[in-house]
């Protein structure tokens, strides 16, 4: 064994030891402190800047940085007019200490890139009467409260993982961490700070190589799960208008036309009602073979909890309980559907009354906001052109109807696995699960990941999570379930150490 790789070996168990430690002393209450905060992204508060909640947790965080005093480690708070801040920090390379030598092990050029998110959904309603989204508690292992899992905890695992490393003085390649404060937004403020970081001859990213993104999911906790692709999104605001006032509904209806009849017309265009599958071929996309055996590999894992997870409405029905059901129970189907096939949801909706206040009056429009995900390999921009001018064209009793877009982000395919990243993921897997790593696509979307993909094409991408069965981001009740990041975080730090 030559003496880069007898540098490299890092000791699992206590690795997994320190980090336990870790979380258990300062990291649970650090981000008990950051749930706290209604630290919403800027597209669910327009008044982020003076309300100060986006700026709180990027000191927070930033100062708890700098303050584990890691060797090497410089840390900026980026900040350009009308953007919400980003964190930046750069660990420098370090050649640790070969056993037996004088001489220092060789180091890699090349840079590791950790991403994370500190920025949150709305709170969203249903939480448990001993929960809510800014009261945070810990129970049996689990931290609840908004933004814990998704992904406030990236930035601390981060630096606890570079810990675990430093602490055995194993070698490990240049990183650096880009934390930021847009990304359920769609990351819109991301990206000049990238272009800034990347001006010529001054690139602070430097030639990634490998890049750690902590903002995904998991398909159970008894694993390391690799996500392998991502699905995009577009949304916006459909809206129909038929009249510019409320009219009695006994005088007009039969003759003016309801506008949410028309906006079922105009949806018809889009969807299939019956079966959900949206109609323009334009937004399908054939999914790649290995995705498919991979999508066969991991639904025999995970089998019929794929469906069983979530939260069925129920009912009895003459002493037997009935489940609402799954528009498939077959688990392959099930991981495509969710991952490579395209669908629409109404997230919002306006125009309507609350039913305490809602009389006889025929309603003068409706308004559905629209989010509709793409399958990876479909291009967000063109998909909202397409929506656009499907929805708004030649429309019923020439209503009113207009889509005002709210932006996209493309999704994203892994590239192709190289052989030194399979055997790092499946070892530390095994070292801190006694399992082998699962791949799994995931149905959301982390904006940054295409367009790292595309400014790397070279670089591996560890994207990888904690949001597994029930964590339940964005809605109610969300929880990070700390024993798996304590194993993810574990795990994270020994890729890092078999990097070539």
């Amino acid at each position: 064994m030559n003496a880069r790789v007898a540098a490299s070996v890092l000791n699992a168990p206590q690795a997994l030891a320190q980090i336990t430690q870790a979380w258990d002393d300062d990291i649970v209450p650090r981000l008990m402190d950051y749930i706290a905060i209604p630290a919403k992204s800027p597209g669910f508060d327009k008044d982020w800047a003076a309300n100060g909640y986006l700026d709180t947790v990027v000191r927070q965080a930033a100062a708890w940085v700098e303050a584990q005093k890691v060797e090497g480690l410089t840390l900026e708070v980026l900040r350009l007019p009308g953007r919400t801040p980003v964190i930046f920090f750069e660990i420098a390379a370090s050649s640790g200490a070969v056993p037996d030598s004088s001489a220092p092990a060789p180091l890699s050029r090349q840079t590791v890139l950790m991403y994370g998110h500190l920025d949150k959904q709305p709170e969203f309603t249903g939480w448990r009467n001993d929960l809510g989204p800014w009261t945070p508690k810990y129970l049996d292992g689990k931290l609840y409260g908004r933004g814990g899992a998704d992904d406030g905890y990236a930035v601390y695992a981060s630096i606890a993982a570079v810990q675990a490393l430093k602490s055995q003085n194993l070698p490990h390649p240049r990183i650096v961490g880009l934390i930021e404060t847009c990304e359920e937004s769609g990351s819109y403020d991301l990206l000049p700070y990238v272009d800034a970081l990347r001006t010529p001859g001054n690139n602070r990213l430097g030639d990634v190589a490998l890049v750690i993104c902590l903002d995904s999911g998991a398909g159970n906790y008894d694993q390391l799960w690799l996500t392998t692709s991502l699905r995009g999104m577009a949304a916006g605001v459909l809206k129909v208008e038929i009249l510019t006032e409320g009219i009695h509904s006994g005088d007009a209806s039969g003759l003016v036309p309801s506008s949410f009849r028309i906006m079922r017309q105009v949806l018809d265009r889009l969807e299939d009602s019956a079966t959900g599958r949206l109609l323009p071929a334009s937004f399908h996309c054939e999914v790649p073979p290995e995705r498919l055996l991979q999508a066969k590999a991991t639904a025999a894992i995970l089998g019929d909890e794929l469906y069983k997870r979530f939260p069925w409405a129920h009912y009895d029905c003459g002493g037997s309980t009935m489940f609402a059901l799954p528009t498939t129970t077959d688990p392959v189907k099930a991981l495509l559907k969710r991952t490579w096939e395209p669908t629409l949801s109404v997230t919002g909706a306006d125009g309507f009354p609350e039913m305490k206040n809602a009389g006889n009056v025929l309603r003068p429009y409706t308004a559905f906001k629209l989010s509709l995900r793409l399958p990876p390999l479909v291009d967000a921009g063109q998909a909202v052109q397409e929506l656009k001018t499907l929805l708004e064209d030649n429309a019923p009793y020439q209503a009113r109807v207009t889509f005002s877009g709210e932006g996209g982000a493309t999704g994203w395919n892994a590239p192709d696995t190289a052989p030194w990243f399979e055997q790092a993921l499946n070892a530390a897997s095994q070292a801190h699960f006694g399992a082998p790593c699962g791949y799994i696509g995931q149905g959301g979307t982390i904006p940054l990941m295409n367009m790292l993909s595309q400014g790397f094409p070279q670089a591996q991408m560890m994207v990888c999570g904690v949001l597994g069965p029930k964590s339940n981001a964005h809605g109610p009740n969300e929880f990070l379930h700390v024993p798996y990041a304590k194993k993810l975080t574990a795990a994270v730090a020994q890729v890092i150490a078999q990097m070539p």
